[in-house]
């Protein structure tokens, strides 16, 4: 089984180059909080989207729009104590970066400063071009996102695969070229064919992240809750499951709450 290679002290956007150059796959995985984050990193993930699908899995919303700057911002100074090996990746929310590129500066300039992230992530292609250039104007990484993108699910009405259709896969394309020319170091494809995420990665130079695109993605990347078991009802054909701690630790409380009832717990160890 490959893992992550322990001798990088630290992954930048440099060594996520060398790796799609090399033809190592990336692991990128969700996280929102110091621990989760510090068990990821010290597992050797070698990013962590610090993602606006924190509105749905630690606030339980619908979908991902509710989410403000200033929780995001909260979201991400709890994973940046936690790691010291892997790269950060910070989503902006809905409604900080569409149609006003100063808008979109300042809230990229607020996630770097305040939480000591390394880069930010923005979903849509040519919609959002000047907001893009701006904040790589100022130094600021970006990451890339197309196909599916939660923010829009209003307009697209379904959280159905995307780019199936020859027109929109070929604006597909064609945006994932327009990101990488402006300057983004890599791009989040979700939910689309495995053929077109195949596409994608081979006509671009960035690593592409692969959520539902398919095994030719430079990297996957998974919501920690979904891969993890906590999410209870959520099943698309992308995910795999690794545990079942929903269950696992609903099983854990109703023990504790059994010991505590029948005057088990604390014992005579576990008393001063």
């Amino acid at each position: 089984m490959s893992v992550a290679k322990k001798d990088i002290k630290k992954v930048t956007t440099h060594i996520l180059q060398g790796m799609k150059n090399r033809g190592e796959k990336i692991a990128m995985l969700t996280a929102y909080d110091y621990s989760m984050a510090r068990i990821f990193d010290a597992a050797g993930i070698d990013i962590i989207l610090v993602g606006d699908s924190a509105s749905n899995v630690m606030a339980g919303h619908e979908t991902t729009l509710p989410i403000t700057l200033d929780q995001m911002i909260y979201h991400a100074q709890s994973v940046i104590r936690a790691i010291d090996r892997c790269f950060v990746v910070v989503d902006l929310p809905f409604g900080t970066y569409q149609g006003d590129s100063k808008m979109a500066l300042k809230s990229a300039i607020r996630i770097m400063k305040e939480s000591g992230a390394h880069s930010v992530k923005l979903e849509g292609g040519a919609e959002v071009k000047d907001s893009i250039k701006r904040i790589l104007s100022a130094g600021i990484p970006v990451m890339g996102h197309l196909g599916l993108t939660p923010q829009s699910i209003y307009k697209f009405g379904t959280y159905t695969v995307r780019a199936k259709e020859e027109e929109e896969a070929a604006k597909l394309l064609q945006d994932a070229k327009m990101l990488q020319n402006l300057g983004c170091f890599g791009i989040v494809l979700e939910k689309i064919p495995a053929k077109l995420g195949k596409q994608v990665s081979e006509l671009i130079d960035i690593p592409t992240i692969g959520i539902g695109a398919g095994p030719d993605c430079d990297g996957q990347v998974l919501v920690s809750h979904d891969l993890l078991g906590i999410t209870k009802d959520f099943h698309p054909r992308f995910l795999r499951r690794y545990l079942e701690l929903f269950d696992a630790i609903k099983g854990a409380v109703e023990h504790y709450i059994s010991d505590v009832k029948a005057v088990d717990f604390p014992s005579d160890k576990e008393q001063y």
